[in-house]
């Protein structure tokens, strides 16, 4: 903008000066009031970026209430409304138990209600049956250990009974325990603080910051070499893979974490950049599967068998589009919203039948309509709307891989969603206070997501960590997906 204009204009002022300058004047001036204007446009468009049309992560939407009641359509005002809860037709899910009791309790009669007498039956006329998972009086029991060194009347030795797995020599925790605040520290994010009241309130036991610290480190040695096993698995080509990034805090210095997923296993690794070097030095520096991404400069380009970009983020950029002034941009941006929104309907639909007819007539026909949209309108577009349709155009065989190979999903939700866990833990602990306290992190959540995707325990795999490597074992729990 001009910041030369005169901040206030006098009739008295105007009035000396000559026809140019007055025009000159208007013009600089509709000059600065078209700058203001789309500088208002551009505000506008950020003001309204959420997680539908931009990269911005859900937990960052603000949710605007109006103060207008809001007019209900004319169609829909004599419709009854749904009621909260299951609707007709959907299957619900029904406990079934909890697969095993551990106490039973017999509850009998004592006192009649009519004569006051205790004489009953012994045999019961009704039974009723109803199991309850209790919290009992001190789910943490102190155990002491007295180990025996007895002598053999055969031959004279003197034997040491060996001390029983649940426990480590020299540690005040027995594994199963020290296993539970793993999982409360790494998957529940509970702060050690937190984790002393928790002791105290199950079993009534003091415990200092620096024994829960010493666990944490602990079970962070006795997983590292499942951790290794596993990226040195995922190396090796497997069928289709989702990675993403996200960044983190290291003593205030911005880091990466990256996060390499599919459905039976998730692997995450801290790195100093979000470069094609950290990319390579994870997968290798070429792949021969396929990988599933987001649009991001360093996977285009990388040595892969095939890629899959994600729609979802693609179609972000389209809703973002409508909301920008600027040469038909609001209809390009509908048109294929509408076509990436029929690529999910379709794809979901076959997900669910696996009827490959239908789903290939589909894939024909919308092949033509998406090549006769992009023609209609990228020597139309402007400069933002361009730039996305010459990205479908250039790189159709990465944004449509999906639709001949229906087996690799359209968007990148396996590694999206693994990050979830990690945002969480990066927004309660705030980062990390160094590049190894930061590579202990992205272990423990490496355990913490594999485990759920396999449908272990997580306790129970940090209690056969520690115990394999308090016995300097080799056979370590492993991270490998069984298949």
């Amino acid at each position: 903008m001009n910041q030369n204009l005169p901040q206030e204009l006098e009739k008295e002022s105007l009035g000396q000066l000559s026809k140019e300058e007055l025009v000159n004047m208007i013009i600089e001036q509709s000059k600065v009031i078209r700058e203001l204007q789309q500088e208002i446009e551009r505000l506008k468009v950020s003001r309204d970026l959420d997680s539908s049309n931009s990269s911005k992560p859900p937990s960052g939407d603000i949710h605007k209430k109006s103060e207008n009641k809001k007019d209900i359509p004319q169609d829909q005002s004599n419709q009854p409304q749904k009621k909260p809860g299951g609707q007709p037709g959907h299957q619900g899910k029904t406990r079934k138990g909890f697969g095993r009791i551990d106490r039973y309790e017999i509850l009998r009669p004592t006192d009649c209600a009519y004569c006051g007498q205790k004489a009953f039956t012994a045999e019961a006329v009704k039974v009723e049956k109803h199991s309850v998972a209790q919290l009992v009086e001190r789910p943490i029991e102190i155990v002491e250990y007295q180990r025996h060194t007895c002598r053999c009347e055969c031959c004279g030795n003197l034997q040491t009974a060996d001390w029983p797995q649940e426990m480590i020599p020299g540690q005040d925790l027995g594994t199963s325990l020290q296993a539970f605040l793993g999982w409360a520290n790494n998957y529940a994010h509970m702060p050690y603080e937190k984790q002393q009241e928790m002791l105290w309130e199950l079993g009534q036991i003091e415990i200092g910051l620096g024994t829960l610290v010493a666990t944490n480190e602990r079970i962070t040695q006795a997983i590292e070499p499942s951790v290794t096993e596993l990226s040195s698995w995922v190396k090796q080509t497997q069928p289709n893979i989702h990675v993403d990034e996200t960044p983190w805090s290291v003593k205030g210095v911005k880091e990466w974490l990256w996060v390499v997923a599919n459905s039976e296993f998730c692997l995450f690794t801290a790195a100093d950049t979000r470069s094609r070097a950290e990319l390579e030095a994870i997968l290798g520096t070429q792949y021969q599967g396929v990988i599933s991404s987001d649009d991001y400069s360093v996977y285009n380009g990388y040595q892969a068998f095939a890629q899959q970009k994600c729609l979802a983020h693609l179609r972000r950029h389209f809703k973002k589009l409508i909301q920008l002034p600027g040469l038909h941009n609001q209809e390009i941006g509908k048109v294929f919203v509408g076509l990436i929104d029929e690529a999910f309907r379709n794809y979901a639909q076959w997900f669910e039948t696996l009827e490959c007819a239908s789903y290939n007539d589909w894939v024909n026909e919308f092949k033509s309509k998406l090549q006769s949209s992009i023609d209609q309108w990228i020597n139309l577009a402007g400069a933002t709307a361009g730039r996305l349709l010459r990205s479908l155009r250039d790189k159709a065989h990465q944004w449509w891989y999906f639709l001949d190979n229906p087996e690799v999903p359209p968007d990148n939700n396996q590694a999206e969603r693994s990050l979830r866990l990690a945002v969480t833990k990066r927004k309660v602990s705030g980062g990390s206070r160094s590049m190894e306290r930061f590579q202990h992190t992205a272990n423990l959540l490496t355990v913490v997501q594999t485990c759920r995707r396999q449908g272990k325990s997580v306790v129970d795999f940090f209690a056969q960590a520690l115990i394999a490597d308090s016995n300097n074992s080799q056979f370590r729990p492993s991270l490998l997906p069984q298949y």
